[in-house]
């Protein structure tokens, strides 16, 4: 169960995520209201969920539920090809902010759907237009998740919580 904290029509969404199954719940929804171009930003610290969330919105796109989706901790990028086209996700919590993540090959994937861990290291290189989820561990196993961005779509997270 995803239960919502606060919202408003204007501002971000908070959600508290009880368990592993809310987290890829909240995935499957963000999943469905993807499409090219779009960017999901994900923050928090390590522990928090990033990968967690990013694999489960891999698997929905895929519409494979078995997918192997390993960390791009050390590769930096994975792509997959999914009936929605290329996917890619970056774990960027081992790179220097700066000009040469662009090397990395964001300005291409910015036009497919990209998936963006550790995107401080984006500075001002990070989409305007993407949506922005911080994770937030809690002590008791849940995590809370505010998400901001998508003026268009947002509201519609909102409807399934």
């Amino acid at each position: 169960m995803v239960r919502a904290m606060s919202e408003t029509q204007a501002g971000p969404l908070s959600l508290t995520l009880p368990s592993l199954e809310a987290t890829e719940s909240l995935a499957r929804r963000i999943a469905a209201l993807l499409r090219r171009g779009d960017a999901v930003l994900l923050s928090g610290p390590l522990g928090a969920g990033k990968s967690a969330l990013a694999r489960a919105i891999l698997r929905t796109l895929a519409e494979d539920p078995a997918l192997e989706v390993p960390s791009p901790s050390f590769t930096l990028i994975q792509t997959y090809e999914t009936p929605r086209g290329l996917v890619h996700h970056y774990d960027l919590w081992r790179i220097e902010p700066g000009p040469d993540l662009r090397e990395l090959g964001l300005d291409e994937a910015f036009e497919d759907i990209s998936l963006i861990e550790w995107p401080d290291r984006l500075g001002d290189q990070a989409p305007p237009t993407a949506l922005a989820i911080t994770l937030r561990p809690q002590a008791d196993g849940a995590r809370n998740a505010t998400l901001a961005g998508w003026p268009d779509r947002l509201s519609q997270l909102m409807d399934q919580t």
